[in-house]
């Protein structure tokens, strides 16, 4: 290939006579399309992924992915074209993904013959940062700065960047005289070139690394022509009379494989959804998995501990009322399995944790002194509380029979049970009922339904997985007819 020439050609035609006005509207206009293009820019994500996976073990290109993401990227830049990257043309982007040589705005890429599974890696991320960091100067971006080094002294700024200063004036000078700067036409052009040129090499779709250069003008002066070869493969040649700034040559010759229709597109969409989809059950299901292995403690997922402590004798819970009469005792079963409530003594104490009925537990704290937990403090180390006036309890928490579960001594102490139907209070003493109290509590679940959740995401995310296969499959799959095969290739049997 001789110097200056690039695999990846963007032309565009400025209208002659572009309306004072419709671009205050643009934005209103040109909905549909970006709610379209968000469903193909994922479908783009998905297939590149796969196109990515693809050339690193057999270093090609799949040809009908190749084709998807170029159209992709070809009307994307027809909508940026007529609205904010550009406002070079009034007339509405066509919903195509291929090229239309009737529209102002036109962009190909060759396809590559091999590319390389090494560069495959490395060029969408480590290699393109010095680009990267020029397109940010082209598109503007957003830094904070902090104030004497304090974070709470940041402030936020945001760049409006090159490409939308320029459009702007365009578009106050379209507004004010009719006419489009041809000076700012070749720059916004020169500019947008660059990012799309980029844009393909991070595709995967070349290894040619993007120039240094600002090709400026509505034709693109620094790439080679694309013709097809006999074979349906585009192939490139120099440009050997460019033309004059603000205007394009010919636009290149679509490749003569199969039309994307509506239904293939659909497909690709539906098919990438679901590989999402697919990708998002997986790692969850992953992530449980972990969890499950990792975070249980004797069988129990439990809160870190938090300190609890009151001046008088006793910590209790806001009373936690449990109706069974739309089965949610069975929900609550289902989801949380078994409960458990541990309680840690201060150094040379002992403590004691129980729970029972709220009425219960009302009469024997009745006139005395005790913290009721309200909420759980911003930080999460400690909770906020509620405290109550009174005096000293008249027994021990041990001496009393009506608790449901008990436990007391030094250490760490624990209580366990299943949801049950009533109204139920949790409280924490000291064991011999004196004051103050100082404990820390943590709770635990077993939570079975852990378990049974990542077994569902992990067989919906390979359903889903085996299900986007097929559709993709079946929607990317070249199918040629027979006026697609080359004369010579054909059956003599069969006819002209």
């Amino acid at each position: 290939m001789d110097s200056g020439q690039y695999p990846v050609r963007v032309d565009a035609v400025l209208d002659p006579g572009p309306s004072r006005w419709l671009w205050l509207v643009k934005w209103l206009l040109v909905l549909p399309h970006v709610f379209l293009l968000a469903f193909l820019w994922a479908a783009y994500l998905v297939l590149s992924v796969v196109a990515l996976v693809a050339i690193v073990i057999t270093g090609r290109y799949p040809r009908g992915i190749f084709e998807f993401n170029v159209g992709v990227m070809r009307w994307s830049w027809r909508v940026s074209y007529y609205a904010y990257s550009a406002l070079g043309t009034d007339r509405y982007p066509p919903f195509s993904l291929w090229e239309r040589a009737d529209y102002p705005a036109h962009l190909h890429v060759e396809y590559p013959a091999r590319l390389s599974r090494g560069l495959a890696l490395v060029k969408w991320w480590l290699l393109a940062i010095p680009h990267y960091l020029v397109l940010a100067i082209f598109t503007g971006s957003a830094w904070t700065v902090a104030a004497n080094g304090d974070a709470d002294g940041a402030q936020t700024a945001g760049g409006v960047g090159l490409l939308g200063f320029l459009v702007f004036v365009a578009a106050v000078v379209l507004l004010f005289t009719g006419r489009y700067p041809s000076g700012v036409f070749d720059l916004v052009i020169g500019l947008n070139r660059w990012m799309l040129r980029v844009g393909a090499y991070t595709g995967l779709m070349t290894d040619e690394y993007p120039p240094f250069r600002l090709d400026q003008g509505g034709t693109d002066p620094g790439t080679r022509s694309m013709h097809p070869s006999s074979s349906g493969e585009t192939v490139g040649v120099a440009d050997a009379q460019p033309t004059s700034p603000g205007t394009a040559s010919s636009p290149p010759t679509p490749d003569p494989s199969p039309r994307w229709g509506v239904g293939r597109i659909i497909g690709i969409v539906v098919g990438s959804l679901l590989a999402l989809g697919a990708i998002g059950a997986l790692v969850s299901a992953a992530v449980l998995a972990a969890a499950d292995e990792d975070l249980r403690d004797d069988g129990y997922f439990t809160t870190p501990r938090v300190e609890v402590q009151s001046p008088g004798y006793a910590i209790v819970s806001e009373k936690a009322e449990l109706d069974d009469s739309d089965g949610l005792i069975d929900v609550l079963r289902d989801l949380l399995g078994e409960l458990k409530v541990e309680a840690t003594a201060s150094p040379g104490d002992s403590v004691f944790v129980g729970i029972a009925r709220t009425s219960d537990v009302r009469a024997y704290l009745d006139q005395v002194a005790h913290s009721v937990v309200t909420d759980v403090a911003d930080d999460d180390s400690s909770v906020k509380t509620r405290f109550v006036e009174g005096g000293a309890p008249r027994m021990a928490p041990g001496e009393a029979g009506f608790w449901v579960a008990s436990s007391e001594g030094g250490g760490t102490q624990s209580i366990t049970g299943a949801p049950s139907e009533g109204d139920w209070t949790l409280v924490v003493m000291k064991a011999d009922a004196s004051s103050p109290v100082v404990t820390r509590v943590a709770l635990g679940a077993t939570a079975p339904v852990v378990d049974d959740l990542a077994g569902i995401l992990l067989l919906s995310g390979l359903v889903s997985g085996l299900l986007a296969a097929a559709i993709l499959a079946a929607s990317l799959v070249r199918r040629h007819r027979h006026d697609d095969v080359p004369a010579a290739e054909r059956d003599p049997a069969a006819g002209p």
